[in-house]
């Protein structure tokens, strides 16, 4: 939503002060859709030189977060608090045996059918269920500094997928500015090209081809580039919840006592999404 707000105010303010201070917006609107294919229509087709599908669709998906938003909620992180303590209090009180049927099918574990919003993010079933069949298999021989080490690459081989939207959105800022410059270059030489018409039409065949670097350049710092800082801010902030379930079940492999655990995950959360400590430990009684 701030995006599209945020969009409103750029356009309005560039456009409306341009108007304001006696600029003639015709000669600009009419300028636009002829620098606009030619930008536009280099921009694209740079990305998809320089993309494979699985990328395009992934940049598609990296537009869609900057409009949607963060994924989670205080909500779903009081949720996967209780998730994952409830796993970690059954292998600890119940034995491998007992956790075992939970992890290996997911779908049909009473525990996990509590949380169906948490159930859709696959990364996070999988880090849960692969991290605890380890442990599983093991018989709680494992070192938990082995475990952790797992974890952090998993953690970190998912940030790389994951944050490539921004790195693309990103990249094709950085070029906009250049693109909006072969555009301005172009038009000049179309200039030149009818040098001898009269000044008055050789002075609006100038001012379209300046419009070419006006494009680019606001597109690159006004639109492009703040969408890709957005973009990363939303991965990144979604990619909190996944160092939650790290750290329980890590601390809890420690031998930590399970509410020591608990408030040392709950205090990691960002204000924003921190649930309260008596949310979590209310919660936890009846569990």
């Amino acid at each position: 939503m701030f995006a599209a707000i945020g969009l409103v105010v750029l356009l309005a303010m560039v456009f409306g002060g341009f108007a304001i201070t006696g600029g003639d917006l015709g000669p600009v609107f009419h300028a636009i859709p002829h620098e606009m294919l030619i930008i536009g229509g280099a921009a694209l087709g740079a990305v998809i030189a320089g993309n494979s599908m699985k990328e395009l669709k992934q940049l598609g998906g990296g537009l869609g977060k900057v409009f949607k938003g963060t994924r989670y909620n205080k909500k779903d992180y009081l949720d996967v608090i209780f998730l994952v303590s409830s796993l970690m209090k059954m292998l600890r009180t119940d034995g491998p045996v007992a956790l075992e049927p939970h992890i290996e099918d997911p779908k049909s574990s009473n525990i996990f059918q509590e949380y169906p919003k948490l159930m859709k993010d696959q990364t996070l079933v999988h880090l849960i269920t692969d991290t605890l069949r380890l442990v599983v298999v093991s018989s709680g021989t494992l070192d938990p500094h082995a475990v952790e080490e797992v974890m952090d690459n998993a953690l970190k081989t998912h940030h790389h997928d994951e944050i490539r939207p921004a790195d693309m959105l990103q990249n094709l800022a950085d070029a906009l500015p250049a693109l909006g410059i072969v555009a301005a270059v172009l038009g000049v030489v179309k200039t030149m090209g009818s040098i001898d018409k009269p000044p008055a039409i050789l002075g609006g065949m100038i001012g379209s081809a300046l419009v070419g670097t006006f494009l680019g350049v606001l597109l690159a710092y006004g639109i492009v580039g703040p969408f890709a800082s957005r973009c990363r801010q939303v991965i990144e902030s979604d990619a909190a919840i996944y160092h939650v379930v790290k750290q329980i079940i890590i601390a809890s492999l420690h031998g930590h006592p399970l509410p020591l655990v608990i408030e040392a995950a709950r205090s990691s959360i960002s204000h924003s999404n921190q649930p309260a400590f008596a949310d979590v430990f209310d919660g936890m009684r009846g569990r």
